[in-house]
């Protein structure tokens, strides 16, 4: 293996190791600026010794290892100059002669799973909502400032600040990394769903590179989902969103062609959907509606994914269905981006003037003016309707709106079938 090779796996098993790294760092050093710092540590000594002496048999845990001695050379470094290190939320001149005895067994301890932890801490009420999910997205999926920013339809200075304020709150407030117990869990379940979401939906439609997907992001959320569902047994809405994301992610395989390139849903050979996955989506989505759920926002789009997941064919497909689904869905879910979703079901139900009719009101709100799936649906409505010389240049439009290239490819080759 050559040296390139070699960095080439290091920042491989980092960007795999770096939410788990940061989590268990965060629960040991009460700071998740100070855990980032040290997860990078470890990588720059990754960087330095793999190349010398191979990659070890367990790479994720030697990183940990490695930040594990950063962190502990920080805190022998400290006691020795008697200084405060508000940075690790510890004040170190009042802390007793076996501190660092301390912290290397805490180290040690089975701290259950850190990395949902980790999200609960993100998902603190003392932060703002919207900074819960900036700030989960971006310890947990590894997201960058800009990706955050398109996935909440926001700017990327406003989001790094947003993120700067939410690690500082944290610090400040000196939170434990753990797994909230009682009523405090069940206040922070909604905005943990929501972030869980977020992170699984980058990953299946990511919003810039050169892969159109993600997969990693959305296994995590799912095993999240999942540890989830096996903690809040009576949570409706936790099998209402374990369902959604098991029946989307069945599809994961069948949406690219071998090149990479993008298969739209009509196109899609639905032998290659995961059977196992819909299986077990069809049975979270029954345990939600068990539980008096079956009006919940992620229940309903459960069940939006279990219409496509039981059609066989396209054509068997119920339209119908599907947009009285989303009817109730903008009801309880009020939101542009459902509205652009309602309006595609409606044209496929009732015809492309129905589509057009929702999608012009839509535009007229100026509410998604960047948003690429905007032109696009337009564009596609438009072609269904034989229109193409007027779908073309809504699908360039969209082409020049999306920073994912897979999905540039895709809407230009759509917008050259309009011109042949």
């Amino acid at each position: 293996m050559t040296e390139a090779d070699i960095h080439r796996t290091i920042e491989t098993v980092f960007r795999m190791e770096r939410a788990k790294l940061i989590a268990g760092l965060a629960r040991m050093v009460r700071d998740v600026g100070q855990a980032e710092e040290l997860a990078q540590d470890a990588l720059v000594v990754a960087l330095q010794d793999w190349p010398q002496n191979g990659v070890p048999r367990n790479p994720g845990a030697w990183l940990m290892a490695a930040a594990k001695r950063r962190a502990i050379d920080g805190f022998r470094r400290a006691k020795m100059l008697k200084r405060k290190h508000e940075e690790i939320g510890r004040d170190l001149d009042d802390e007793a002669d076996n501190s660092i005895e301390e912290l290397e067994a805490a180290m040690d301890d089975d701290l259950g799973d850190e990395l949902l932890g980790l999200i609960f801490t993100a998902c603190h009420p003392i932060l703002s909502r919207e900074a819960r999910a900036a700030l989960t997205l971006r310890l947990i999926g590894g997201l960058t400032m800009d990706e955050i920013a398109r996935a909440f339809l926001s700017n990327e200075a406003t989001i790094s600040q947003r993120i700067l304020r939410a690690k500082k709150k944290i610090s400040d407030a000196g939170l434990t990394f753990e797994v909230p117990r009682g009523p405090d869990r069940a206040e922070r379940l909604a905005s943990v769903l929501e972030v869980v979401y977020l992170i699984f939906n980058e990953g299946y439609s990511a919003t810039s590179g050169d892969d159109l997907m993600r997969p990693s992001l959305c296994a995590e959320a799912q095993r999240l989902g999942r540890i989830l569902a096996g903690l809040a047994k009576d949570e409706p809405e936790v099998f209402g969103l374990l369902s959604l994301m098991e029946i989307q992610a069945s599809r994961l395989t069948a949406r690219t062609a071998p090149d990479g390139s993008a298969i739209p849903l009509n196109e899609q050979n639905r032998a290659r959907w995961d059977q196992l996955l819909i299986r077990r989506g069809l049975i979270a989505l029954d345990r939600a509606i068990a539980l008096g759920g079956e009006d919940g926002p992620y229940a309903l789009q459960a069940a939006l994914g279990a219409c496509h997941a039981r059609a066989r064919r396209m054509e068997d497909t119920d339209w119908g269905r599907i947009s009285g689904i989303y009817d109730r869905l903008s009801e309880i879910m009020p939101s542009p981006v459902v509205d652009l979703n309602r309006a595609v079901a409606h044209g496929m139900a009732y015809g492309p003037d129905v589509a057009l009719a929702l999608i012009a009101e839509i535009e007229a709100e100026g509410l998604l003016e960047n948003y690429a799936p905007l032109p696009a649906a337009r564009a596609d409505t438009l072609f269904r309707a034989g229109r193409m010389v007027e779908a073309k240049p809504f699908f360039e439009r969209a082409a020049g709106m999306t920073r994912n290239s897979r999905e540039r490819e895709f809407l230009l080759k759509r917008a050259a079938e309009c011109g042949a």
